[in-house]
């Protein structure tokens, strides 16, 4: 056993406490039916130690295969607990929750986790700098992804080209957007001019049947807590008096992402710009290209309730305004504590657009 703890590294033991001892507390808690609100919390907290350990397997095993391999596998395996928690609050008919916690995801990592890395990083290291061209691929894709987000919400509007035809128009711009991502994997693997080689330090390397197995069995315990999560989600939000669209854009977001969230604020701690703004923007990228599409497609096998890409108003517009943003303070490749502030007045300013809206009746 204290082999296997040294093999798996300091980072990975903690988070794999914290995953097993907050999993099997979230199952005794509910074998003793205790409060819906109590299970959300401690649920929520098992599943960013099990998405802490994919991420952690994941860059493992990428590293079997090389750096650029790396951001592949984190496109495919990274989003799990994500995935999950959308398909069983789907299957629950929790269609709000799940549209906001996609958007919300984009918006954490474009405006939160990037503010909070500038303007950490900033105070402590003064302007920063990073490789832009990478960057700027990045945020065009990204920009593209959110223009295809917001064009079939304007398009379905009553008197729009498209009223009526929702689920039709968000099938067809899911496909595009699944076209783009696929067409964007051979660009990362071979390395075409610009693509981004950035990977996280590994101070121990795994065998690749540990990496394996981690992956596996988070994958498992994600599975399993994301129905457990989900399961206490709509009583919690009604004991807390709390709406659907702030669980989904904020809370359930900031959790689904908290681990990765954290080690790219502490690259840019570290003056690593290029591994932090790597991460964060790919991981708003790898939602908006590959998680969002496949849902919208996966609603319609599913059932529950039809996903699409038909947002509220100021979600269209949040979405808008924070590519916009986001491409103006990375094309220059530098960044400074006040533009870290800026992304953060911008992410706060939206949670609280929806922060009064109507708490969930049971």
């Amino acid at each position: 056993m204290p082999d296997a703890l040294a093999t798996l590294g300091r980072r990975a033991t903690i988070l794999a406490a914290v995953a097993i001892g907050a999993t099997i507390l979230t199952a005794l808690l509910r074998f003793a039916s205790a409060g819906a609100e109590l299970v959300f919390v401690v649920s929520a907290v098992a599943l960013a130690g099990l998405a802490g350990l994919v991420g952690e397997g994941t860059d493992q095993l990428g590293h079997k295969f090389g750096p650029r391999a790396t951001g592949v596998l984190q496109s495919a395996l990274g989003n799990l607990p994500e995935l999950f928690i959308s398909i069983f609050s789907l299957q629950a008919g929790l269609v709000v929750v799940v549209q906001t916690a996609l958007i919300g995801s984009i918006l954490a990592n474009s405006l939160l986790v990037l503010g909070l890395a500038f303007l950490l990083g900033g105070l402590r290291h003064g302007v920063q700098r990073f490789e832009v061209t990478s960057v700027r691929n990045i945020a065009v894709l990204l920009m593209l992804a959110v223009g295809a987000l917001v064009i079939p919400t304007v398009a379905t509007a009553p008197g729009g080209p498209d009223a009526g035809h929702a689920q039709e128009v968000s099938v067809f711009v899911s496909i595009v957007l699944l076209v783009v991502f696929l067409a964007s994997i051979p660009f990362s693997i071979r390395g075409g001019p610009g693509a981004s080689a950035v990977s996280s330090p590994v101070s121990e390397a795994w065998p690749l049947g540990l990496a394996v197995g981690v992956l596996i069995v988070a994958a498992i315990g994600a599975a399993v807590v994301s129905d457990w999560f989900v399961d206490a989600l709509t009583p919690a939000m009604a004991a807390l008096g709390i709406s659907e669209e702030f669980v989904g854009l904020v809370v359930v977001a900031i959790a689904g992402n908290a681990v990765e969230n954290v080690v790219g604020v502490q690259a840019a701690m570290r003056n690593q710009m290029d591994m932090a703004v790597s991460l964060i923007l790919n991981s708003s990228l790898q939602v908006a290209l590959a998680l969002t599409p496949v849902l919208v497609i996966l609603s319609v096998v599913i059932g529950g309730g039809g996903l699409t890409l038909v947002l509220s108003p100021l979600l269209a517009v949040a979405l808008a305004l924070s590519a916009i943003l986001g491409a103006f303070v990375v094309f220059d490749g530098e960044s400074t504590w006040l533009e870290g502030l800026a992304l953060l007045g911008l992410y706060v300013t939206i949670a609280a657009g929806v922060w009064y809206g109507a708490p969930i009746q049971v």
